[in-house]
């Protein structure tokens, strides 16, 4: 049995498995290389090697409700979107409230993870280790848990670039970018439009010359800014799932491209993709079609070439003296530190059982946490694989076979190039809510529907038409938080708080709100008809023929 635990990484998937470990009565130990916990997010002025990096500016493109562990509400005076710092406070209030900086031993790096001899028998590691005076050390675990991300490795497709070795000007990667202050006067390209390549590409453009967004292919653009001043977040409910369970993809694509050209005809911008707007995670910039439509920003293709300071594009145009070029050209993924066969490949991915479990091992002591892409935060997707972890750890879980789940991992990888448009920077992409549903099954806390409808309807209310907020999982089962219930009905009141900053007479109209609710029921059930329509066409004749009088 699992007892003792090492967990690779001190970001905030390293920080919820060291809790979740806590919480299962295992006894974690996590090695963090730098000096301090965040990962990511955790800044610094110049970047290290093989460690993710970011920059001055950076603000978080996720709702603070949709990111927050499910028992540690962000504060409510904290902003709906998060510059780094305030994530990082988070992250810091998290682990000392739940005491697990006494579990990090900082300025360690894992220099290799072997299994023990006896592996087939005990399922044991050994972990070598480098401390900060230069020492090696060895230890041993009954399981291991890697936390190490999958933004720490730059991918500088130079080949991709002919002439780039006579540029004249500098070239960098995004990883390296802090801030725009080189760029000031300047004539910048950047290639990329990821959300990085975004990001860049606006704040340059106010102190530079000209910018440039080169892309290959082009990307959906949507706004954090929604409806009503919104975050764009709020709208990730469960009733929209159900419509995208019920609907068409062809109708759903074409409905939310409708909707995001109805603010800014992407194809007039340059913006227009060659993918359909759900086949992959869309760019999220309020600010890049501005400085499109005032010129700080024009959209080009693909560079065909470079020669001297001069870059010309597929389309034949061409900018001249050039200076800077940075690649948002995205990130290699690696775990140097595991043996080759420990991991099972899959397509582009490392084929993991539920995108967490290496499938090809004697004992399930491998698990990955927090290497996923989806369309919602990493936090309390890295959680709810946390919480599965532990618990198989604990035995109270058992895997399949290994057959079973390698089956299971191709499936998954099947599925995933069907529905999303993947590549070997980004081989792994899965729908939030129902990847969070799949391992609250497993764990026993996805939030009952029809219970919650039949005893707490006013929760239900909540649970399904607002959004899918991790506290969701703390209502029932394994790990159940008393407060999760207050959580839910108080979210918007945090959503608010932070907006409070000058006191106004506000009447709200009631009115409205009865509309909205009455025409989302409307869409509900006509969404139900067509389902049973178009997958049982003879129901609702059986249903109706019931009703009709009988002609005596």
């Amino acid at each position: 049995m699992v007892r003792t635990v090492a967990v690779i990484g001190a970001g905030p998937s390293g920080l919820t498995c060291i809790k979740a470990c806590l919480d299962e009565g295992l006894e974690p130990t996590c090695f963090e290389s730098s000096d301090d916990m965040g990962g990511l997010w955790k800044f610094k002025e110049v970047s290290e090697p093989n460690r993710a990096s970011i920059y001055r500016s950076l603000t978080i493109n996720i709702w603070k409700e949709m990111m927050c562990y499910s028992d540690f509400p962000i504060p409510a005076d904290y902003p709906n979107y998060m510059h780094h710092s305030k994530i990082l406070k988070y992250f810091r209030m998290y682990a000392e409230h739940f005491k697990l900086l006494q579990r990090i031993r900082f300025q360690t790096l894992v220099r290799r993870v072997t299994q023990r001899p006896d592996f087939s028998r005990t399922g044991q590691w050994e972990v070598v280790v480098e401390t900060k005076d230069g020492n090696e050390e060895s230890h041993i675990f009954d399981a291991i848990i890697c936390c190490s991300g999958h933004f720490n490795y730059p991918n500088l497709p130079l080949k991709d670039f002919p002439g780039i070795e006579s540029f004249e000007g500098k070239y960098f990667h995004s990883w390296d970018y802090k801030g725009p202050e080189d760029m000031y006067g300047k004539r910048v390209v950047v290639i990329g439009i990821g959300n990085s390549g975004g990001d860049i590409a606006v704040e340059s453009s106010r102190v530079a010359e000209e910018v440039f967004l080169s892309t290959r292919s082009g990307a959906w653009v949507i706004r954090q800014v929604s409806d009503n001043g919104l975050p764009v977040d709020k709208f990730n409910t469960r009733f929209v799932h159900v419509l995208f369970k019920l609907l068409p993809m062809r109708f759903l694509n074409w409905l939310g491209e409708k909707k995001l050209n109805s603010m800014y005809d992407h194809a007039m911008y340059g913006l227009k993709p060659k993918h359909r707007l759900f086949s992959q995670i869309p760019v999220i910039n309020d600010d890049l079609p501005f400085k499109i439509l005032s010129g700080g920003v024009i959209v080009k293709p693909n560079i065909k070439s470079i020669h001297g300071s001069t870059v010309v594009f597929e389309d034949g145009s061409s900018v001249q003296n050039v200076d800077t070029i940075v690649f948002a050209t995205g990130y290699n993924y690696d775990f140097p530190y595991l043996p080759k066969n420990a991991l099972y490949k899959s397509g582009h991915r490392v084929g993991l059982y539920k995108h967490v479990f290496a499938p090809n091992l004697d004992h399930p002591t491998l698990a990955i946490v927090g290497f996923i892409h989806s369309d919602g935060a990493i936090m309390p997707q890295a959680e709810m694989q946390a919480r599965y972890v532990a618990r198989v750890f604990k035995g109270h879980k058992k895997l399949p076979s290994n057959q079973a789940m390698i089956k299971a991992v191709e499936k998954d990888t099947r599925n995933i190039e069907k529905n999303y448009i993947t590549s070997k920077l980004t081989p792994i992409q899965v729908d939030f809510v129902e990847y969070m549903d799949d391992l609250a099954k497993d764990i026993g806390v996805r939030p009952s529907l029809f219970w919650l409808f039949l005893t707490d309807f006013p929760l239900f209310r909540r649970v399904f038409w607002g959004p899918v907020t991790a506290y969701q999982y703390r209502l029932f089962g394994p790990g159940k938080w008393d407060g999760a219930r207050k959580a839910i009905f108080t979210q918007f009141d945090r959503m608010y708080q932070p907006m409070k900053t000058r006191k106004l007479e506000v009447n709200r109209s009631s009115s409205k709100k009865f509309l909205f609710k009455l025409s989302l029921v409307a869409i509900a059930g006509g969404s139900a008809l067509y389902y049973i329509q178009a997958h049982h066409p003879n129901t609702i004749p059986t249903l109706l023929s019931k009703f009709r009088p009988q002609v005596v």
